[in-house]
Parts: C-alpha cells; structure tokens; sequence
C-alpha cells in the first residue's frame, strides 16, 4: 500500500505512468502462445490451440473433393460443395423480422419469421419456457383501437331539440421514424470439436487477460475444438500504447477484427464476458455469414455504450494509482460471490484488474459507441446465449433480461451460484452449458402446427442441465 502511494506521488511529479504493461511471463507452456501485429507498433499475445486432426481432416477433405470432381464431371448431376457439406447440412430457419422506431422513443418489434423470441428466465433446472411470434413492445406503448364489432349496437337516437354532441378529435396517424426489415434465411447446424470447420473466439473485458479463459481453453481444445483468446490492448502481455486514442472502442473493435479475419473458419462462435460483449456483437453485425453463434457472459442490456462523467476512473493516473490496492479489493468483492483465499488465487492467475492506471482510465473513457442500440441488437439473427450470474453487482438482472427481450434467438440462462467472474467461479457449469449451446440444432419437425409457427425454444433438450455438486 505505501509502495503504491510512493509511485503514485513520483507519477504526479513527473507526469509520467510507473507501471507500464510489458509481455508478462506465463506459468503455461509457449506453446500456443502468439503475438499478432494488428497495427504498427500495436502487437496483441493470442492464444491459439489447434488440434491435430485438423490436419488430418483437411487432408480428407482435400481428397473428398477431388473424388467428387472426378464423379462431376463423370455423371454432370451433382456439386462438390453439396456432397462435402451434406453431413454438416444443418437446419435452415427463416428469419424475419419487423423494426419500427417512433419519433417519441417507442419501439416495437414484430417476429414474422421462423425465428422466435425465447427466454429461460432464472429457471434452475434449464427448462425452457414456451414462447410464440407476438408483437413485441419495448416501451410504453397505448393500445390501438380493437377489430369493429361483427354485430354492432344501433345508436340511440336523440331526444327533439338537443344538440348533436361533437364527435371526439380524430388521431392523427403515428409517422415511424425509422423501419428496419430482417427477411433472410439463416443455417443452424450442431458445432462439434471434431470439424474441422469451427473455431471458438474468447474476448475478455475491462482489466481482464486472456488468462480468465484458461478453464474453457483447456476444456473445449481437450474436446478438439480451435480456440483463439487475444489480450485486449493494455491487458495481458499485449503491448499498451500510451496515448488515450488507442483504448476507444472503435480502436479495440478494429484489432479484434484483424484477429478474426486471421484465425476466421467457415463457423465461428464468439464468446464475450463483460465490455467483450459489445465486440463480439460488433463482429457478429459484421459478418453474419461467418458468425454462426454467440455466448454473452455478464454483457449488460442492449444499449449504447457512453461513459460516464462522473465515474471514478475519470481521476487522474497518479491518483487512480494511489487507489489501485482500493479497486483491486472492490473488484474482487464485487466480482466474486465469495471473497476467500480461493477467489483471490483466481483473480491472480487470472491475471484481472492487473493494467496500469492510465490503460484502465483510458478503456472507461473509450466506451463510446452510440450505434450499439436497442435496433443494432435486434438486427441481429445469430442464435445467441446469456449466461448471467445472479449475484454480479456489475451487470443487474434486468439488463440481460431486456436483452433477451430485444434479440431474435435469445436463450437466458442464470446461475445462482455465480458473480461477474462466473465462467472462473463455476467453470464446470459454464463449460456444460457452452458445450451444449454448441451442440444444439433447432429442430424444425414441428412447423407448420399451431398457424404456420414452431416454438424454437420447445425443442432445445440439450440446455436442460443441473450444476454439478461442489467438490
């Protein structure tokens, strides 16, 4: 504690920051350790475990195709890409959806599609609620007049001599400010480790690393899936840029994007936690075509990101460095369910919170992004997961419950035990239900019952999981 003080008086002094982030050494093998210049002088560590059947998969592949060639050109009835993809074929869901935005702020949104709004709200066995395509209204909202009665009532007629009273103020017709039309078909197919054509990508947030993620990395790459997590600029052993411009979202979302586009497959699924939600959206609105599924751990509702004025990270360097002990312990209360020597080990491997006074002030100060709304989210046709721990003092229910509300495919599943470090407090139950959230594929069997609509959500078995019993 008086050490920190010290440097924070030396960095007052002299003006300059006395803990830059540099390349931490790592308690992990190298292996699967990569620093990927995404800009000039801008250089991010990822960790990239591919599995090795990959390789042998791509092999076959690579013969398949010329086999089928060969029966192409031979017969002339048949594609290549047809015969590769059939085992992979997947469920083809029809996606539409109607957005409108009035000038006074109302919003309302109308499924017209396959696609329905499903939610599992706090249920602890994973059960999943019915649901059906309605109209939705996501604001105060006054009813509009009913159907015409079939056998109306004839008007009384007025006694000689009275006046006829005048008739009400006709309404005048709501103008939409702005009509958003979704109308497109979306293929859902089931994500194992064994193909080929999968990669998973783990974005961390504010103060994380790619460290947090180290239950899932070894998790899922043990069930042979390709699993990319970068260090957000600042965090981890990525470089840290000293200037505030290198930390706003637009910054942090364009490194992201050079890391997709490197390690990008044919099916992609992103996995955010915290402030990593709103890039995973970013990409997902990006590249619908390669984002098969998202995981949203802890994000927040579907706002727009502003920061706030008066937040305490607007303090100055040198004296957010004096309270650097201060925060690292609130952190850990705040983050955590339980604050024992357990959840401290955690926070240390995990290497959280662990960033310089000047990267921290500048990712709070960067949070500036007004086009992730309520209608940039509600675009969206990508199945979606929100893994939400109930006693996060971060993130309140309520904001993932209005997220679930807004997105088409929206699966909300709570876990009691868990905070806002849920995926390091409970990493057996966030892999299960990850796992299964992957190996899930809508069944469409059912359409055409009950008008031409199928419950989505009736369908998904996988979800329903118990939490394993505490060791």
């Amino acid at each position: 504690m008086l050490t920190s003080i010290t440097d924070g008086i030396l960095c007052c002094l002299t003006g300059k920051t006395t803990n830059l982030v540099l390349p931490l050494e790592s308690s992990e093998p190298s292996d699967g350790f990569e620093f990927v210049e995404v800009k000039p002088g801008r250089v991010l560590r990822v960790r990239h475990i591919k599995p090795e059947h990959q390789h042998i998969d791509r092999e076959k592949q690579d013969a398949r195709k010329d086999k089928t060639n060969v029966d192409c050109d031979a017969n002339g009835d048949a594609s290549p890409e047809d015969s590769i993809d059939d085992d992979d074929a997947g469920t083809s869901v029809h996606c539409k959806r109607k957005i409108t935005v009035y000038r006074n702020g109302q919003l309302v949104i109308e499924n017209l599609g396959d696609a329905l709004h499903s939610e599992i709200l706090q249920c602890q066995d994973g059960d999943l609620e019915p649901c059906s395509t309605v109209e939705v209204e996501l604001a105060d909202y006054k009813e509009m007049p009913s159907s015409p009665d079939p056998n109306p009532t004839p008007p009384v007629p007025l006694p000689s001599g009275e006046q006829k009273p005048a008739p009400p103020p006709r309404r005048r017709r709501r103008k939409p400010k702005r009509t958003v039309l979704i109308d497109s078909t979306r293929v859902i197919s089931s994500c194992k480790g064994t193909d080929s054509d999968v990669a998973l990508f783990f974005v961390h947030g504010v103060g994380g690393s790619l460290d947090i993620w180290s239950s899932q990395l070894n998790f899922f790459s043990r069930l042979g899936y390709e699993v990319i997590a970068p260090d957000l600029a600042g965090h981890g052993a990525s470089t840290a840029p000293q200037i505030a411009a290198a930390y706003t979202f637009y910054a942090l979302a364009e490194d992201l994007r050079a890391i997709f586009k490197r390690y990008a497959r044919k099916r992609n699924i992103l996995i955010g936690h915290s402030y990593g939600v709103s890039f995973c959206t970013f990409l997902a609105h990006e590249y619908p075509d390669l984002v098969h599924k998202v995981v949203m751990i802890n994000g927040g509702g579907p706002t727009a990101l502003e920061p706030s004025l008066c937040s305490i990270f607007q303090l100055p360097s040198c004296v957010l460095h004096c309270l650097s002990p201060c925060l690292a312990w609130s952190f850990l209360k705040a983050g955590f369910a339980r604050q024992g020597a357990k959840e401290k080990q955690l926070l240390k491997q995990g290497n959280a919170f662990n960033v310089s006074p000047f990267v921290l002030r500048a990712m709070m100060s960067g949070q500036y992004w007004p086009e992730g709304d309520e209608v940039y989210h509600a675009e969206l046709t990508v199945p979606i997961l929100l893994v939400h721990g109930m006693c996060d003092k971060f993130v309140p229910m309520e904001e993932d419950q209005r997220m679930a509300e807004i997105l088409l495919f929206a699966f909300l599943k709570v876990i009691e035990e868990g905070s806002h470090m849920v995926m390091m407090e409970c990493p057996d139950t966030v892999n299960t239900l990850l796992h299964e959230f992957f190996l899930w594929e809508p069944d469409m069997s059912r359409k055409g019952e009950a008008d031409n609509t199928v419950s989505i959500c009736d369908t998904i078995n996988t979800l329903k999981i118990k939490k394993p019993m505490d060791k």
